[in-house]
């Protein structure tokens, strides 16, 4: 493994589970000893996207996912970070560690890992692997979980168009991938359908292969400073790690700004949250919680998952009760109107 990797080994203790044999892969979940009290340990391997644990937003989400599971299973995990410009050979490696060291499942945490997770899960036929965000990778010991990012950005980006004075709004993206397109997509069709004449600053902090948008808080606050500067009033990011520049912009100009992924407003500080309107909820932590809890269990199954409105695998936060009171019902009425078919929301 590349030096910088933090490698981190907890346990989760939980409820007896029987553990059968898997729909995925052939086997059941790795398991140890029991833990005194007759109970078996599922071990989980965890491998982060650029942030690591502490972004307050998707690897946070992914984690809380197992701490979730701990009701029902005994966990050993082994999560391990990414580093910043590392390289697919670096991502391999990782997922190769966890494979290796026993560790089943393994949980790849971005669409990043989609090429070495197809190198490695061919040579790793007997242990189940989940992706987070990326359909392309395929087998019959692999889970790809999906979400309809553009539904909630859809609701939230009307949050932003109902709420703003000025009648601009901004959007931050981590990195222009098809993956954060997506986001913007929904974000503005929700501005647009909820004030027609919104207008909406769109910013990327950095393009191509160039992945350090997602984790550099610096450059999200200059980028958001200055959209607050051009006259936006309200902004939502997807930029990871990135994000938490916005918040500190949004504080320092009394402005307006929306979470992603996790309930970002919980974990802001004091100065940040009556500024945090809300949060486009990504449910990585249910998806993790899932694909885990059914690898115990012994019925995970390879292929697509997705989670939307529909199911809840996407929506947004009403923790900031005192702003998104007056918004709430609109918001309401959208999100029945997708589920229902009656919108259908971009993805690009």
């Amino acid at each position: 493994m590349r030096r910088g990797l933090r490698i981190s080994l907890v346990t989760l203790t939980g409820a007896a589970l029987t553990l059968g044999a898997s729909a995925c892969g052939g086997k059941k979940a790795t398991t140890g000893g029991d833990d005194g009290g007759g109970k078996k340990t599922v071990k989980v391997g965890l491998a982060y996207d650029i942030g690591g644990r502490g972004d307050k937003s998707f690897n946070d989400a992914a984690y809380a996912g197992l701490q979730k599971v701990q009701s029902t299973l005994n966990l050993e995990v082994k999560d391990i970070e990414a580093t910043k410009g590392e390289s697919d050979n670096d991502k391999v490696q990782r997922l190769e560690l966890l494979a290796k060291s026993g560790y089943n499942p393994v949980i790849a945490v971005g669409f990043a890992y989609a090429g070495p997770l197809g190198k490695v899960a061919k040579n790793h036929p007997n242990t189940k692997f989940a992706i987070v965000d990326d359909s392309s990778v395929t087998g019959p010991n692999v889970t790809n979980l999906v979400f309809a990012e553009e539904q909630g950005s859809f609701l939230v980006g009307a949050a932003a168009a109902l709420k703003s004075k000025t009648g601009k709004i901004g959007f931050i993206g981590g990195v222009d991938t098809p993956l954060i397109k997506k986001f913007e997509a929904g974000y503005t069709a929700g501005a647009k359908k909820a004030k027609p004449d919104i207008k909406i600053d769109v910013k990327y902090i950095s393009r191509g292969t160039d992945f350090s948008g997602f984790s550099d808080p610096a450059k999200g606050k200059t980028v958001a400073e200055g959209q607050y500067d051009g006259g936006a009033d309200v902004i939502y990011h997807a930029a990871g790690l990135s994000g938490v520049g916005l918040f500190q912009a949004a504080a320092a100009k009394q402005k307006y700004a929306i979470g992603v992924d996790s309930d970002q407003y919980q974990n802001a500080e004091a100065a940040q949250k009556p500024l945090i309107i809300t949060s486009m909820l990504k449910r990585v932590d249910t998806a993790v919680f899932d694909f885990v809890k059914a690898a115990g269990e012994g019925t995970a199954k390879a292929g697509p998952i997705t989670f939307d409105l529909k199911n809840d695998g996407v929506g947004y936060s009403t923790a900031n009760a005192a702003e998104i009171k007056d918004v709430q019902a609109k918001l309401d009425e959208f999100k029945q109107q997708i589920v229902s078919g009656a919108i259908t929301v971009p993805t690009k």
